[in-house]
């Protein structure tokens, strides 16, 4: 047993959705959850950028004597994870890996669909990966660049006129392509489960990320008997900047009354 807590991070609020996950599948854990809302979003980052960020966003979290780090950020899992893993000794965590396995498991027509940030889309690698689980696989990714300032600012609802127009144009390809699974890359993409669904059909099986990261957490844990004695666990939340509708938004990635959220200057770290 281990009831040292795990770290979170994200570029933003987004990682929470992967928060809620962790909770539900894992609710005696302690989690601090860092988000780098002054850098919001990663997704335009250069690959230098993105690793210099990482690094400061782990080495706070690690400030906490955590037990392991989930790296809840689908550019970050793309661009840096080998490094992090490379320079760390407790395990780490990307949310591509997990969504890939379960997508080859899910997927019958052997295409699956891909959306995510820039960063994620260019660096190919979630075409690598699920090419190592099962070659025969098409992956058809689409950079979907407004999902997330537009999720940051609350316009995630089935009814917006605006997310819904900007689904459609980023969507409307893969629905094309014959994609029967839909790998959500993006931490803060499951706020827009109801909007994509709605456009991509029923029969399109959507895969959430932060879902799938997990329970690859569950299975890391229990590995190495790092399991938190069976206590309600707590969470707490850090941020780099904090706006007035910080809270309000939080909680509504987390479905929950959030806690009071604490300011970081990131540059120290």
């Amino acid at each position: 047993m281990d009831d040292r807590p795990i770290g979170v991070f994200d570029s933003g609020l987004g990682g929470l959705t992967a928060v809620a996950e962790i909770r539900k599948i894992l609710p005696f854990e302690n989690i601090i959850y860092f988000g780098d809302t002054s850098r919001v979003p990663y997704g335009g980052r250069s690959p230098e950028i993105l690793l210099k960020y990482a690094r400061q966003d782990v080495g706070f979290l690690r400030s906490f004597d955590i037990k392991a780090v989930v790296v809840a950020c689908g550019t970050v899992s793309t661009t840096a994870l080998p490094q992090l893993k490379a320079e760390s000794d407790l395990p780490i965590l990307g949310v591509v890996e997990p969504a890939c396995r379960r997508a080859v498991k899910m997927t019958k027509s052997k295409k699956v669909g891909l959306i995510a940030t820039a960063a994620s889309v260019r660096s190919g690698q979630y075409e690598r990966t699920i090419a190592a689980i099962d070659p025969t696989v098409e992956v058809i990714g689409a950079a979907c660049p407004l999902f997330v300032p537009l999720v940051e600012n609350g316009r995630y609802r089935v009814g917006d006129a605006v997310v819904e127009q900007i689904a459609e144009e980023y969507l409307a390809p893969l629905r094309e392509a014959g994609v029967d699974t839909l790998i959500m890359g993006c931490t803060h993409y499951p706020l827009l489960t109801e909007v994509v669904g709605k456009i991509m059909g029923e029969g399109v099986e959507l895969i959430n990320a932060g879902a799938e990261a997990a329970w690859e957490l569950k299975r890391t844990l229990t590995a190495t008997d790092a399991l938190a004695n069976e206590r309600e666990g707590a969470y707490k939340l850090y941020a780099s900047d904090i706006t007035g509708d910080f809270a309000a938004l939080a909680g509504q990635f987390l479905n929950d009354t959030v806690p009071a959220v604490e300011g970081v200057d990131i540059d120290q770290y």
